[in-house]
């Protein structure tokens, strides 16, 4: 018997009319010897289902919403409603395949069936093919969807030997609780919330400085002082800037249309700008993001003077969670120094706001999303949160948008025989986080991004990933510079080398000087001979 917990029911409760609360990726595949086809596909999946349980159960509801779901196994579990088979119209290029993907991500799962679809799309541009997968955020997250997509790839063409699934266990364990245990449930958590939601308050009142909109209400940092020395939390935090999201023309209510855009980057490329400056990967991502945003942003003249506001998911999962359906994730709120004009300085400023950020977030509880998202009832939580959403988008937008980046494998994997040649992952647009997302994925030595975007609030998202390209090359040619430039040591040495010649020439000039005072003070008289070997040594 799994609950889901409030995070995960959360994604089930922001989904409206307008979002859909799915994660997905979309594989670039080169079928060989044509063996991606959709029986192959049933086939595979069907043999490896059970190493993924977020592919196998589905929701069991509680009567009237006056509790959190159950995931429970599907006894009517039929392929025909999770995998599907499109073509793309001749040519089948990029931007037609991206058209067709963003109608499908526009779409919510069916909640009758285990939350997923796969999609394969025949049809692309030279011979390829593309599998488009997407699971509900309830069942994963960044980390567990990447070891949900590991299930079904190999490491060869030739498809690896799978051990068959163990005898099924006792249903009764693995179900949801009938009608009366559902409700009996209910009962209790809503006698004992109060409590719980105050246990909650207070674990999540030491970083209130730190969460969007609580930190802007009037003494929130004094607050989460407080409360931090009645939990007798004695960790220095640093301090964070206003985390204030300024306006942006893609914050704001979003349609239920989505528009994406796809593409790839030299991983290489990435690594050797963060290493030449002490940075991170993912710092080098959020600095490539914030110059394509500053370049977007004022093609419109809509740029911000203040930094843009970014979550970027985090995974706290433990090493033992593997076989756990649902999120363990939190977010990492950080500013964007897009007022920055500077390529160099800019790069500099994101590392060290992406520094302060983390050290504070290593700090900070790894489960206060989770804590936020328990405050309220669950009843009143599935009720009240499409609209606060809504609301947040057109007050105060706590965010301007989410940013993730997921580590993949740095060799070639392989699906029912086809090289995966790119996988490009797709995420949640919502009316608080704002109608733009950005997620990376590393994989085979390139950096995979994948835009979705709004279009009532983003009129040009291919524009963005371009943009995306020209930040990244120009720091690419400003590290080519430098390596004609000398390094720090050779400064260092040849400063220390003209400051000892300088004080050299002086203390010659010096002594000249001194040497003319004294011939002319015995000019008319037969100078000494080791006095005029001296007065002339310093000429010579």
């Amino acid at each position: 018997m799994r609950q889901l917990t409030a995070l995960d029911t959360q994604f089930l409760n922001v989904e409206s009319a307008t979002t859909a609360a799915h994660v997905a990726g979309l594989a670039i595949l080169d079928p060989a010897d044509g063996s991606v086809t959709r029986d192959n596909l049933a086939a595979l999946l069907l043999e490896r289902l059970h190493l993924s349980p977020a592919l196998s159960l589905r929701l069991a509801e509680v009567p009237l919403g006056l509790d959190r779901p159950y995931w429970a196994p599907d006894p009517d579990f039929d392929i025909d409603n999770h995998l599907f088979e499109t073509t793309l119209p001749a040519p089948g290029g990029d931007r037609q395949l991206a058209d067709v993907v963003a109608g499908i991500h526009a779409q919510r799962l069916d909640r009758a069936h285990p939350l997923w679809e796969m999609h394969l799309i025949n049809g692309l541009a030279g011979g390829l093919a593309a599998v488009y997968t997407k699971v509900h955020h309830a069942a994963i997250d960044g980390v567990s969807g990447a070891e949900t997509l590991a299930t079904l790839l190999d490491l060869s063409p030739e498809r690896r030997p799978v051990p068959r699934q163990e005898a099924a266990r006792d249903d009764a364990q693995d179900d949801a609780p009938g009608l009366v245990g559902m409700l009996a449930g209910a009962a209790v958590r809503t006698a004992t919330h109060p409590l719980h939601a105050l246990r909650s308050a207070v674990r999540a009142a030491g970083d209130l400085d730190a969460i969007p909109l609580a930190s802007a209400v009037p003494g929130s940092r004094l607050i989460a002082k407080a409360a931090r020395f009645v939990a007798r939390d004695g960790k220095h935090r640093p301090e964070l800037p206003d985390l204030g999201a300024p306006r942006t023309p893609f914050n704001g209510p979003i349609s239920g249309r989505r528009h994406l855009s796809f593409g790839s980057v030299p991983l290489k490329d990435v690594k050797d700008v963060a290493k030449a400056n002490d940075m991170s990967v993912n710092d080098v991502v959020m600095a490539l993001c914030t110059s394509a945003l500053r370049s977007w942003l004022k093609e419109r003249d809509a740029l911000p003077d203040a930094p843009l506001i970014v979550a970027v998911p985090v995974a706290v999962r433990t090493g033992g969670a593997q076989e756990v359906v649902g999120n363990q994730i939190s977010a990492m709120i950080a500013p964007m120094p897009t007022n920055v004009a500077d390529p160099d300085q800019r790069l500099q400023a994101v590392g060290a706001t992406m520094s302060r950020a983390k050290r504070r977030f290593a700090l900070a509880p790894p489960a206060w999303l989770n804590e936020i998202c328990s405050l309220l009832p669950a009843p009143v939580t599935s009720l009240a949160t499409p609209a606060i959403f809504r609301l947040a988008s057109v007050t105060f937008p706590p965010i301007n948008l989410i940013i993730s980046n997921v580590p993949g494998p740095q060799f070639p994997l392989y699906l029912c025989g086809g090289r995966v040649l790119s996988y490009y992952p797709l995420s949640v647009l919502t009316d608080m986080s704002g109608g733009l997302n950005i997620t990376c994925f590393s994989y085979d030595g390139m950096l995979d991004f994948g835009i979705v975007a709004c279009p009532e609030r983003m009129d040009d998202v291919w524009g963005l990933l371009d943009h995306l390209r020209t930040a990244l090359t120009e720091l690419s040619e400003g590290l080519a510079r430098d390596e004609f430039r000398p390094s720090r040591e050779q400064v260092a040495r040849r400063t220390s080398a003209a400051s000892r010649s300088s004080a050299a020439g002086k203390s010659s000039a010096s002594a000249g000087k001194s040497s003319a005072a004294a011939g002319k003070r015995s000019r008319g008289r037969q100078p000494q001979p080791s006095r005029r070997g001296l007065a002339r040594q310093p000429s010579a």
